[in-house]
């Protein structure tokens, strides 16, 4: 196996590269038609943001196999898809503050597939991101490439490719970063990655994607761009849970294999998303034949909940408990009681719960799509629920970021913004032409259109939602606060029609991307490069 050494494997013109005017930054913001100089994925300052970080000199050295691989997900369910070493999740990754990560990835795609590995949530250096053509040229089928990255701050974490829509594949595992000074105090720990499942089923994510970028204008539903589609009475809808195809009526008879029509919620501000997934997993397994967390009545676990999904919101409850929420994206928040929780893909939320007697399903209902996942939690004797349960807890509160607040120690200290950027997010279903801005981030030209900022400045971002559907908004690099004292996050969700403001210090240099974490949207465009200035 050839190895290549990081530098050989960063774009030409990356150290200093051109741009062009800064389209997303607003009046007052800072903002240059002139070219600007930006920070390159290895430049000297990124080497020296990485030394400030504490390290404690440990050094955990992995190596990631991404391969073709046949996954049981249970219950007789076969998929052809990839892998990490074989399994979905892949193996989780446990480390704690201030220790140095050595991953090694091994492409071992088939048909000369490139791919990368994105440490989502984790403000490491620049030039390990993983995000081609970024930071980084996309690993070649055959060849390795070692990510090595202090984590310094803890929490909850998990790593997926950053190349096409390899991200509804099976290529995802947790990444866990614990801290030696662990407030919280519990018994145990169950880690919860929820993810919907097309890939080696019915389809593979290229395929959906293929079908998504015709557009509803491609269904004869070019009228329908942007609209609330609540009302489509006379379509033919078809079950989230099956593989069989919808066909719209007046559309020609085109099949609609992959799109979900008409999934709907309140929670979501409409549509709920538009990728007809025949599974919802819990840690890798279909609910007809679930994970089983097994422990003892009174113990308190901390349940870490990652959603690794593509296209679905998940609506997560144990049933007979109340969810003590604790953190999320990593980040410790002002302890809040709950029924229930709304987790957009790339979300991760911390929960604490005291177990009760008895077998009890956690079920991640597919927000708005008539469907779901489940996994078990054992404490004592009883007969398992149905797959289809769906425990009155789904209906009662439901926590969502915005009704959370920071904890103390983490809050940021006021400050008045230096740089302000409104990024509006445009597009929509009848030409599939998501973007910010009302551009689609060119792959070709990374550089082009930077959301500008300076090391050392306070930024605002303010999300600007002009599209008829919610948007999970992730930024690589770093963490920022919901309004003036809501949680650290670093994906949020941006509901239809409205506005959230996220504010952040500029305190790692490079080059980051700011995306649509919808796999789908991403691909098509809803994406931006926040750039340091040189």
């Amino acid at each position: 196996m050839n190895s290549i050494n990081r530098r050989s494997v960063l774009l030409a013109g990356l150290g200093v590269a051109g741009a062009g005017a800064l389209a997303a930054c607003s009046s007052g913001s800072g903002g240059s038609t002139s070219t600007p100089s930006l920070v390159g994925p290895d430049d000297e300052v990124v080497a020296a943001a990485e030394k400030k970080r504490g390290t404690t000199g440990r050094t955990r050295q992995v190596t990631l196999t991404a391969a073709r691989a046949m996954l049981d997900l249970g219950g007789g369910v076969m998929a052809d898809s990839w892998a990490f070493g074989g399994r979905t999740p892949g193996r989780e990754l446990r480390l704690s503050v201030g220790d140095t990560l050595a991953a090694e990835l091994s492409n071992q795609l088939p048909d000369r597939t490139t791919t990368s590995v994105h440490w989502h949530g984790i403000a490491l250096r620049a030039d390990m991101d993983g995000v081609p053509p970024a930071t980084q040229a996309a690993v070649r089928a055959g060849r390795n490439f070692t990510y090595r990255f202090v984590t310094d701050a803890p929490g909850t974490y998990f790593f997926h490719p950053h190349v096409g829509v390899q991200l509804d594949r099976g290529l995802h595992a947790p990444l866990i970063v614990e801290d030696p000074r662990e407030p919280l105090r519990y018994d145990d720990e169950w880690v919860v990655v929820l993810d919907d499942w097309v890939d080696g089923v019915t389809g593979t994510p290229d395929e959906v994607y293929a079908e998504l970028k015709q557009g509803m204008g491609g269904m004869g539903m070019d009228g329908m761009h942007g609209m609330d589609m609540s009302g489509m009475s006379n379509m033919t809808m078809s079950s989230a849970s099956s593989g069989a195809s919808a066909t719209p009526s007046g559309s020609g008879g085109m099949s609609t294999k992959f799109t979900l029509m008409g999934a709907r919620s309140k929670l979501l501000g409409g549509d709920a998303g538009d990728v007809k997934y025949p599974y919802h997993l819990v840690n890798g397994r279909v609910p007809a034949d679930p994970d089983v967390y097994s422990g003892k009545p009174g113990r308190r676990v901390r349940l870490r909940i990652i959603n690794a999904g593509g296209d679905t919101a998940y609506r997560v409850a144990l049933g007979g408990h109340r969810l003590t929420v604790t953190h999320t994206d990593g980040y410790p928040v002002q302890h809040e009681q709950a029924d229930a929780l709304l987790v957009g893909m790339g979300e991760r939320y911390d929960v604490l719960v005291t177990l009760a007697d008895g077998v009890f399903p956690l079920v991640a209902l597919a927000e708005g799509k008539d469907a779901g996942g489940m996994a078990l939690v054992r404490t004592g004797s009883g007969s398992a629920p149905m797959p289809t349960v769906r425990p009155e807890e789904l209906n009662g509160m439901i926590m969502t970021a915005s009704r959370l607040k920071a904890a103390d120690d983490v809050r940021l200290p006021t400050r008045k913004a230096d740089r302000v950027h409104r990024i509006e997010l445009t597009g929509g279903m009848g030409k599939y032409d998501w973007g910010i801005n009302g551009k689609r981030f060119d792959m070709g030209d990374p550089t082009a259109n930077p959301v500008l900022v300076r090391q050392g400045e306070r930024v605002r971002l303010d999300f600007v939602n002009r599209t008829a559907m919610w948007h999970p908004m992730h930024l690589h690099g770093h963490t920022y606060q919901l309004g003036t004292d809501g949680p650290r996050k670093d994906t949020t969700i941006v509901l239809p029609k409205k506005t959230v403001s996220v504010h952040f210090d500029a305190d790692n240099p490079g080059r980051w991307m700011l995306h649509c974490h919808n796999a789908y949207h991403g691909e098509a465009g809803m994406m931006a490069l926040v750039a340091y200035q040189a």
